[in-house]
């Protein structure tokens, strides 16, 4: 009975995964947030709790959260894993100082802060202690998987957040030991609590050190030896064993399971295997870390939310405001950029799985009482429910300040003339390149881009790039669009590309406007806006490779001129046609050349 139990409980986390997670993900709302919606559907608060009026929901609720927890955990271990290979113990040496500065105020802020609310709600020095030290931890496992998903893992931001997280994940030894003082030491607690924070850290110091000196001497000589046997499925498992094993260790010392996973993946980051192991890991580590996002939302307690709602909400608001006021302070106190220091503390907002940890702990040896242990379970798992959304919130406030700052730098002023040039939209790749070519003819030209980092990279070479988005009528005016010889959409987006060109021909009707596409249906789609010339970049990038490839093959260079001269002038036709346009007009255009031609 027990197996089919655990094989119902996982059916339903496959079919709650297969439903709600592609309808969060096309209402662009996060892979995470929709598994910790089917989590609150389908656990003892959803279905759960309606299964004992309606029976029918009982097939579809899972009320044994723990085999699915155990689980789920092995996923966040995964994660902090594949972190770990993609940093290096150099670039995790570049931000160590940032790490403990900014991690180190932000506990200290935020622990007292929720602290002193807490003591001013009413509560016992116990209880508020308890309160502020789990409150003031984060989510590592939500807030890098939002990171990822966002692709803002490796800026700034990102980096910043994530020495934050490997700080607070140290500080969970001197936590735990503070715990454990409050259910021996009672009325004493307040006198150890400082010593026992400064042996806490010097352990959590130590057992980083040994499971470092462990993996130089152990998992790289065992990472070796596997992979000299050329057998993949053994390699799969002692990366198996090595993250499990890793975690085991540090657990066992009192730390972060996550943060031994971490170091091992630091560790096998500048190997050979690197890639692979990330390949390797991606499957076992998406799907168990969806089940731990799933089983965070089966914790919420809905009746708790239904009949105290007043004061979970009033929780949930004053949690999140403290943490993100104390997270911002502390990254500005250590002079972080203020766009990075708001998208942080949006991040960093909500509390972390250590939490429920840290309540059962606090419960088992009686420091608060049973009531406070489920309020603030529920308040934390809720606030967890929120990272992803409040993540993009703070990534979007970041961005248009991060705007305001490059437009201010590097933006374009009313004083400059223009004219009789060229004006290029986006100055990457493709960009740089039809400057160069401008440049060496002498005909003058001026770019727009919305990367700093192209913007930059252009001014010092002294060349007319600035920052700016070239879909805005009133910036291609202050770069003198009437009197410009051509326009030169090069935007890498697609969208953009169009938007630009829309705003071209609305404005200035009879401009000459280039535009590269990505396709050759794309390129059908900005003729119809109005640009006037296009070229399909993936289209003629094909050519070129088939030229090349049937040069090799032996084809005389006139024939293949002439071959590639018929497809080139289908596709052409049919892009200055009227009418449906074809699924597939590569393919078309191949049928259309039959062999001899030429």
């Amino acid at each position: 009975m027990e197996h089919l139990a655990a094989g119902r409980e996982l059916l339903i986390f496959l079919v709650a995964a297969g439903i709600v997670v592609p309808l969060f993900q096309y209402m662009r709302l996060g892979v995470v947030l929709g598994f910790l919606i089917a989590g609150v559907a389908v656990g003892p608060g959803g279905f759960g709790h309606l299964a004992e009026t309606w029976p029918i929901f009982g097939y579809a609720a899972i009320t044994d959260v723990t085999r699915l927890q155990t689980l789920g955990d092995l996923g966040v271990l995964f994660l902090l894993f594949t972190i770990g290979l993609e940093l290096s113990l150099a670039r995790l040496a570049a931000i160590g100082k940032m790490m403990v500065q900014v991690g180190g105020l932000q506990v200290i802020l935020a622990t007292g802060a929720i602290y002193a609310l807490s003591a001013m709600a009413g509560f016992q020095f116990d209880d508020s202690l308890v309160l502020g030290m789990a409150f003031a931890l984060s989510s590592t496992a939500i807030v890098t998987q939002s990171l990822i998903e966002r692709k803002r893992l490796v800026a700034p931001a990102g980096r910043t957040t994530l020495g934050v997280l490997i700080l607070q994940d140290l500080t969970v030894v001197p936590v735990v030991i503070v715990v454990g003082i409050l259910g021996t030491a009672g009325a004493t607690a307040g006198v150890s609590v400082g010593l026992a924070l400064v042996q806490g850290i010097g352990i959590a110091i130590a057992v980083v050190i040994a499971v470092l000196a462990l993996g130089r001497f152990l998992i790289k000589p065992l990472m070796q030896l596997a992979g000299a046997t050329g057998n993949r499925t053994l390699l799969i498992a002692i990366t198996l064993l090595i993250i499990i094993g890793a975690g085991a260790l540090t657990s066992a010392a009192g730390l972060s399971s996550a943060l031994g996973a971490f170091l091992a993946g630091l560790l096998l980051s500048e190997s050979e295997y690197r890639h692979q192991l990330d390949v390797d890991v991606e499957p076992f580590r998406d799907l168990l870390l969806g089940l731990f996002f799933m089983t965070v939302g089966m914790t919420i307690d809905l009746d708790i939310v239904y009949l105290q709602w007043t004061m979970v909400l009033l929780a949930l608001v004053l949690m999140l405001a403290v943490k993100l006021v104390t997270a911002y302070v502390a990254a500005r106190l250590v002079r972080v950029e203020r766009s990075v220091a708001i998208e942080m503390a949006f991040l960093l907002a909500g509390a972390g799985e250590f939490a429920f940890v840290m309540f059962a702990l606090a419960f088992r040896d009686n420091v608060i009482t049973a009531d406070v242990a489920h309020f603030a379970t529920t308040v934390a798992a809720l606030s967890m429910m929120f990272t992803p959304a409040l993540g993009m919130i703070g990534g979007r406030i970041a961005k248009a300040m991060e705007s305001r700052t490059h437009m201010a730098k590097h933006g374009v002023h009313a004083d400059e003339e223009w004219v009789d040039h060229v004006i290029i939209g986006g100055y990457g790749r493709v960009g740089g390149m039809v400057g160069g070519l401008l440049r060496a003819e002498g005909i003058p030209f001026v770019a727009l881009d919305l990367d700093v980092v192209h913007v930059e990279r252009a001014k010092q070479d002294g060349l007319p790039v600035f920052y700016g988005d070239a879909t805005r009528a009133e910036i291609l005016t202050r770069l003198g669009a009437e009197n410009a010889l051509a326009f030169v959409v090069t935007a890498d987006g697609g969208d953009m590309a169009k938007r630009m060109v829309e705003t071209i021909r609305a404005r200035w009707p009879g401009a000459t406007i280039h535009a590269r596409a990505r396709s050759v249906a794309h390129a059908r789609e900005l003729l119809d806006l109005g640009a006037t010339h296009v070229v399909p970049e993936a289209f003629e990038g094909s050519l070129q490779l088939s030229g090349e490839l049937l040069a090799s093959i032996g084809l005389p260079p006139e024939a293949i001129a002439n071959r590639l001269a018929v497809v080139r002038a289908v596709v052409e036709a049919r892009l200055s046609e009227e009418g449906p346009y074809p699924a597939n007009p590569e393919a078309e255009a191949g049928a259309a050349m039959q062999p001899g031609d030429g």
